[in-house]
């Protein structure tokens, strides 16, 4: 009897990696019906991730009186799971969803993140992972850390809450009085990017036009991450500028680093991790993973390869399922990938291989099923 694992991402804007869970599940048992099926649906730590992690290895949804990405009263939530990790994803409070039409990355905070970690450390939470990605904010995490008891001053000494255009204000920081349940944990920040905080390719300049900034608005938005960076190295000795993902969710790499003392990591590795992936996979005759499209951004650690390099180390081959293939993607059969299926069946337009997605994926994963079967015989 086979012994299959699917692990994939989404495939954006086509599937969801519930879907394709389910889909190549039942491509799997159109051709073994007996055979042994293992998934783990992958988020990148912004919407779904909490979800994802229940899917995995069960747990329970919490909700958590908030607030939202302008202060507004909300209603968050995070997941429990059962050896006591709380999942928290910063969407659930600051997400880009939470403010429609009205985007002002100047203005959101990610107080209620703050929050709902709080409430998490609170009631007995072992582990707190958190979820970047989907943010509205820009505001280094400093909204969460005062959730949390950090204390932002101005140079008269002043305290306040600081947002994305506040930043600039920010003279002094303490963290005396950070919530004392939150110090006896770890943290475990899990992001799919490798930005820094500022600069050209940091959290402004990439990602705040998405959140509503326009180019004046970028500026000021990279000056007061610089501005932070600089108290954060004067006030608590660390060096979060060059921080590799610093700039993920608007800074709050950086924040959940220098405020919490968090681990960044990307977000396949602590997927893997919490649902104990290197014993599900233990006997399996082939892992599945996928995304949308294989390329040179694939090889900077998300699922496909995140998923290959563990499985290689347990001897274990690696299909992976994707929408398209381009650049230099070959490169992932140097990091433990067996194989590379792309579904579509024939050349065809993006919105013709979206529309299609679920019908090409079920006939490229049954292909791909009744070729491992035969190999076994």
């Amino acid at each position: 009897m086979s012994k299959y694992i699917i692990v994939p991402d989404s495939f954006k804007g086509s599937l969801s990696a519930r879907q394709i869970c389910r889909i190549v599940e039942e491509a799997a048992r159109a051709v073994e019906p007996d055979c042994r099926v293992c998934a783990i649906p992958v988020a990148d730590g912004g919407e779904g991730t909490v979800e994802t992690f229940l899917t995995a290895v069960g747990g329970k949804l919490v909700t958590v009186p908030c607030h939202g990405p302008y202060g507004e009263e909300h209603t968050g939530f995070y997941g429990l799971l059962p050896d006591g990790t709380a999942v928290v994803e910063m969407a659930a409070a600051a997400g880009l969803p939470l403010v429609g039409g009205h985007r002002d990355p100047e203005k959101t905070t990610t107080y209620g993140v703050g929050e709902i970690m709080a409430h998490a450390a609170v009631h007995g939470a072992k582990r707190l992972v958190l979820g970047l990605g989907g943010s509205a904010t820009n505001d280094g995490g400093c909204g969460a850390a005062a959730a949390l008891g950090v204390r932002f001053l101005t140079e008269q000494g002043v305290s306040f809450i600081p947002t994305g255009g506040t930043l600039h204000r920010v003279k002094h920081i303490e963290t005396r009085g950070l919530l004392p349940e939150l110090k006896d944990i770890p943290v475990v920040a899990m992001c799919d990017i490798d930005n820094p905080l500022c600069g050209a390719n940091g959290a402004a300049a990439v990602f705040s036009p998405q959140k509503g900034a326009d180019e004046s608005m970028v500026r000021r938005l990279d000056e007061g991450l610089y501005n932070l960076a600089w108290v954060i190295q004067k006030d608590l000795g660390m060096d979060v500028l060059h921080l590799p993902g610093g700039g993920a969710a608007g800074g709050m790499g950086a924040g959940s680093v220098a405020f919490f003392g968090a681990a960044l990591q990307m977000g396949i590795e602590a997927v893997l991790d919490v649902s104990d992936f290197d014993r599900m996979a233990v006997g399996a005759d082939l892992i599945i993973t996928g995304e949308g499209q294989l390329d040179g951004q694939s090889l900077r650690g998300k699922v496909v390869v995140g998923v290959a390099r563990r499985a290689r180390k347990l001897g274990v081959p690696v299909a992976a399922l994707v929408g398209g293939c381009r650049g230099e993607w070959q490169q992932v059969y140097d990091q433990g990938v067996t194989g590379v299926f792309p579904i579509c069946p024939r050349p065809m337009t993006l919105a013709k291989a979206m529309e299609d997605s679920e019908e090409n994926l079920r006939a490229a994963a049954e292909n791909m099923f009744r070729f491992a079967a035969a190999m076994k015989k």
